[in-house]
């Protein structure tokens, strides 16, 4: 039976929302949050806060959540992944990142599930999302093929249409930052020689799998889960939890 750890990417200084791991949600801050969620799913002894804040490091420890101190100079939430689990018997790797405070478990366990399944694939959730959501660049996009094999993320509008009148007329789908790797995965995104052209280009890390010729099979999650990128994030996050008190 392959072991699995769940590990969360929180970094102090995100460009967008700084601070992002602390701010609270209905009292309580995203990062405890995100873990509690993880908690439904696994012992809290399989999940690591891999960080590069101590602020962040005591709060999830007085919670009783692991968290492992990692460099300011991670490039990535991915790499920030490698490191923490330096050291850490596991055969299954989840990344669950830290600024989706609504991520469902139930989502969590198809992605391990399919990580099971396809155990030399790196796994990635997503989901459909409206036009609207669609038109925005802090949302990247996949097209995915009829095996549920990734064939290209972006932050740009995909698919593209020749004809952009009938944009609104197709389904979108956006990624769902729920991630399964195994050592070896993680090994080699870590030790590409900094990112790849077009990660660099676009602003997500998974596309270096793509250079590494590392398939990526996707599952299909809820569309419930918002993913706290801004402010506005934010507070339709406190809107949406606040009418389910």
């Amino acid at each position: 039976m392959k072991k699995t750890k769940i590990v969360i990417p929180a970094r102090l200084k995100s460009t967008r929302l700084p601070g992002k791991p602390l701010k609270k949600i209905l009292g309580k801050e995203m990062i405890i949050r995100v873990s509690d969620i993880c908690n439904k799913v696994v012992q809290k002894k399989d999940i690591v806060i891999a960080t590069d804040n101590f602020s962040i490091k005591g709060i999830c420890q007085k919670q009783g959540y692991p968290s492992i101190m990692t460099s300011k100079k991670c490039k990535t939430g991915t790499d920030r992944v490698y490191k923490a689990i330096q050291g850490v018997k596991t055969d299954i790797i989840i990344n669950v990142q830290g600024d989706e405070p609504m991520i469902s478990p139930s989502d969590i366990k198809k992605v391990i599930n399919a990580k099971k399944k396809f155990y030399n694939h790196v796994v990635c959730g997503y989901c459909e999302i409206s036009y609207k959501d669609a038109e925005s660049n802090n949302v990247p996009k996949v097209v995915i093929n009829r095996n549920s094999d990734l064939q290209y993320i972006s932050r740009s509008l995909i698919p593209g249409l020749k004809n952009k009148k009938d944009a609104k007329k197709i389904k979108y789908f956006k990624q769902v930052c729920i991630y399964g790797f195994n050592k070896k995965e993680l090994s080699k995104f870590y030790n590409y020689q900094g990112k790849s052209k077009i990660e660099n280009m676009e602003d997500i890390e998974i596309l270096r799998f793509f250079d590494l010729k590392i398939p990526i099979k996707m599952v299909r999650v809820s569309s419930k889960s918002i993913s706290v990128d801004t402010i506005k994030d934010l507070n339709r996050v406190k809107k949406v939890l606040k009418k389910r008190l």
